[in-house]
């Protein structure tokens, strides 16, 4: 295993209900997790894997259409417990930061912790990059993962809402903000062509 600090890139789809109509106690179960592991700026693992709700087991057609996945595919996925021990087994490094796209999947993963009564698996700092993005171009509001990397006037990788193909997008987009930053911390030193008109040099020796 590779010692020293990594970037753990992660991202969840889940569960949703029907249009605004919720059944009662529902709450977003995760149904599809993406991770990537980065050390010194190189991918050393990825991991995808579905998961099979356990409270709302049956998928909505809306969240079956919104995110391109059968009941089939999460029925035959890990039950939540089991994905919770393989996180703990991928994630065990001396040192990292967890980082996603938002908010939204370390509290969806909080939550499901709760209800299934199992320990907050992630003891580390956590990173939302969306919000180091909107920071960093001054932007007023947060904007979509795959909206970010168009902006950059790159494409995302994959699909857009599979979970490792967004997990990927996301390390894709820190990559470039990470280059922007440290261009900006050490702009490129000006040339001597830069800092004196050579055409006026080159006439008064003319003359």
């Amino acid at each position: 295993m590779t010692t020293g600090h990594h970037h753990i890139f992660i991202d969840f789809e889940f569960t949703m209900p029907d249009h605004k109509t919720s059944p009662k106690g529902f709450f977003p179960e995760i149904i599809e997790a993406g991770i990537v592991i980065v050390h010194q700026d190189a991918i050393v693992q990825t991991y995808s894997t579905y998961v099979k709700p356990t409270f709302f087991p049956l998928l909505t057609e809306r969240c079956k259409k919104f995110l391109q996945i059968s009941q089939e595919q999460v029925d035959q996925g890990l039950l939540f417990p089991d994905f919770i021990r393989k996180l703990r087994e991928i994630v065990h490094k001396d040192e990292y930061t967890i980082v996603t796209w938002g908010n939204m999947d370390m509290k969806v993963l909080r939550q499901n912790c709760q209800m299934h009564r199992i320990p907050f698996p992630l003891m580390s700092k956590e990173l939302d990059l969306s919000m180091e993005y909107k920071k960093f171009f001054g932007d007023r509001n947060q904007i979509g993962l795959w909206k970010a990397v168009e902006e950059y006037g790159k494409e995302g990788t994959g699909s857009h809402h599979r979970a490792l193909d967004d997990a990927l997008t996301t390390y894709k987009i820190f990559q470039l903000v990470e280059k922007d930053k440290q261009y900006l911390a050490k702009p490129k030193p000006t040339t001597i062509g830069e800092r004196i008109d050579l055409t006026k040099l080159l006439g008064k020796l003319a003359t």
